[in-house]
């Protein structure tokens, strides 16, 4: 399977999508915007701008081009009854897109969905990402401001939706455990990086990277610290824009909506917040971003008896690390014809600092550290990983 085979398959199922919803309408395909998950493209139909996303079979494009659902035909077979489910991934996200609007987040609306695409209001503005960069010293407040708006997600017509359409398929434990367990996860590291490292580097970058796998996946997240609670799921900082400034409410997209434990959302945003800073460090270094990064942390356990502190810190590191190694080695698996996001290929040009990091913090969780002490030597790793 070829880069311009799936690029021709999206772009002729957009179009025939656009064209279902909005028949006689001018739909104009525009930029590519480059994932590892779905095909994104920017779209005007009659003028009006759309993000237009495509999903094969619900999997990431890396496993799809690396044929982990079967030849070329069969994924085009198979895209032809999956696209029609209603369980379909992009037709739950439609669905929960809808139902955080009616909670009261900021939310892209979903203008339609057709045929295995979804199409949202184009939403522009800096990103979380692009605000920690540009003002490291107010990571804390934007992380805080961040979590703060997801309350909404315990709502009612919120917790309903997330239960009827929850997609799973992005928890981070579960991903963790269905990619590296068994047979197919040692076949996955054999090949790891054979597109994007050289042979030395790919050699070595397998060895750590199996180290970690095996020491968390000895970690547990049970039991859970409490009634699982609604998650959105996927949050990233590129996830999160803010069309009005960063001391405005931000705009969500993309959602994952589910259940589990409380302090996912917040691993998520630490996870790929200390990535973000190892991939391009702000032009004065990380040492303010992981300050806020800290402070952000102990606010949540702010609330906390002494011993809960303790469970919570440790779940967060785990769950960090986790997110870490299953981004990181998605960016790695990418057959070298599939274009990466700008940050994905800073990180895989950074391979060695996040190896580093997750091999040093997973060493600190199974050897048991005090919680509060492995914290704080995570972010002493960190500020290393990001440092030039």
């Amino acid at each position: 399977m070829t880069t311009d085979a799936l690029q021709s398959f999206c772009f002729a199922q957009i179009r025939q999508a656009a064209g279902a919803l909005w028949p006689g309408a001018s739909a104009v395909l525009g930029a590519h915007a480059p994932s590892v998950t779905g095909y994104v493209l920017q779209v005007e139909v009659d003028g009006r701008p759309l993000f237009a996303k495509h999903s094969l079979l619900g999997i990431s494009l890396v496993s799809v081009m690396r044929g982990s659902a079967g030849t070329w035909d069969q994924v085009q077979a198979e895209q032809t009854a999956y696209a029609s489910s209603p369980a379909s991934l992009l037709v739950r996200e439609a669905a929960q897109l809808q139902a955080l609007a009616a909670g009261g987040l900021a939310v892209p609306r979903a203008a339609g969905c057709a045929g295995g695409v979804l199409f949202t209001e184009a939403v522009h503005g800096p990103t979380l990402a692009d605000l920690v960069f540009k003002a490291p010293e107010k990571t804390g407040e934007l992380l805080g401001r961040t979590l703060g708006a997801l309350e909404v997600l315990q709502r009612p017509v919120v917790a309903e939706e997330a239960d009827r359409s929850a997609i799973t398929e992005r928890g981070i434990d579960a991903t963790f455990r269905r990619k590296f367990n068994g047979i197919s996860g040692r076949t996955y590291l054999d090949q790891l990086g054979e597109a994007r490292l050289e042979e030395p580097m790919r050699r070595g970058v397998a060895i750590v990277l199996r180290q970690v796998i095996a020491r968390l996946l000895k970690l547990r997240l049970a039991p859970p610290l409490g009634a699982a609670q609604v998650l959105y799921g996927d949050l990233k900082p590129e996830h999160v824009i803010f069309p009005d400034g960063p001391d405005e409410l931000p705009v969500f997209i993309d959602p994952g909506l589910q259940r589990g434990p409380g302090h996912a959302d917040a691993a998520k945003l630490v996870s790929r917040t200390v990535l973000s800073l190892i991939a391009m460090p702000p032009p004065g270094g990380p040492a303010a971003a992981l300050d806020g990064i800290d402070g952000f942390v102990r606010e949540q356990l702010r609330p906390m008896g002494r011993t809960l502190r303790g469970l919570y810190l440790r779940r967060l590191l785990v769950t960090w690390l986790m997110d870490t190694t299953n981004i990181t080695t998605t960016y790695l698996s990418a057959p070298a014809g599939l274009p990466l996001p700008e940050h994905a290929g800073a990180v895989v040009e950074q391979i060695e600092a996040v190896s580093t990091l997750l091999d040093r913090v997973s060493a600190l969780l199974v050897a048991d550290t005090d919680a509060s002490a492995a914290w704080r030597l995570a972010l002493a790793q960190a500020a290393k990983a990001a440092t030039r």
